[in-house]
């Protein structure tokens, strides 16, 4: 009974996780700021969501427990919330950054920050993906760390609010990516988890370069 709620709770991950994914990839292809963005936005938002939400009870079930799915779920939770709070940034929207802001932000700063002392431990204690708890809790680190400056300075530069929504969805879309590469595909090696998240950084660096006011010429 429990083992046949879990196979339906993993194909409604899978679901919502490939609705996700198609809208994601659609969203970055079509026109920044259009109806048809927006719209894919609001699927890739509700399918990550979903996906990943529902695949936190499933990491912690018997004989599926996995701490680093859990955690990646988190991280990409984060990752759409934060990219939605972003929008809320837009001038004349709100003064300061609010109590749900922060907490976004620090609640990943915590979990980023026990994903470290995780890789640090498994070197020590040969604990499984302790590269990727490195990896990743260290990314999280900086992401969450860049928030808390915004928040503070994002009235002080022009687009500020657009690089962050960009970065952050940007980055849910490269975790979509990388689970359909090791779930869907099942290739499940150190590439296959990190190559996407080097790769999507290009493409975010290019778009946050794209809207980076320019320098006035003295």
């Amino acid at each position: 009974m429990i083992e046949n709620s879990i196979k339906i709770a993993i194909y409604i991950h899978a679901f919502f996780g490939g609705l996700g994914l198609i809208t994601g990839i659609g969203s970055a292809i079509v026109k920044k700021g259009s109806k048809l963005h927006k719209k894919m936005g609001k699927l890739f938002s509700i399918g990550m969501l979903t996906s990943s939400i529902i695949s936190l009870p499933i990491a912690c079930m018997p004989k599926h427990e996995n701490p680093f799915l859990f955690s990646i779920s988190l991280f990409t939770i984060y990752l759409v919330l934060a990219g939605n709070r972003a929008l809320t940034f837009k001038p004349k929207l709100k003064e300061k950054a609010t109590i749900t802001d922060k907490l976004i932000s620090g609640s990943m700063l915590v979990i980023s920050i026990i994903m470290v002392l995780f890789g640090v431990l498994g070197f020590i204690q040969k604990i499984n993906n302790n590269i990727l708890y490195l990896f990743f809790g260290s990314f999280g680190l900086l992401l969450t760390i860049k928030d808390f400056s915004f928040f503070k300075k994002y009235k002080e530069q022009k687009n500020a609010w657009l690089r962050n929504h960009i970065s952050k969805i940007s980055g849910a879309l490269i975790a979509s990516i990388t689970a359909f590469i090791v779930a869907g595909l099942g290739i499940g090696n150190l590439i296959s988890w990190t190559l996407p998240s080097i790769i999507g950084s290009f493409y975010i660096a290019y778009w946050s370069r794209k809207y980076k006011p320019k320098k006035k010429e003295s």
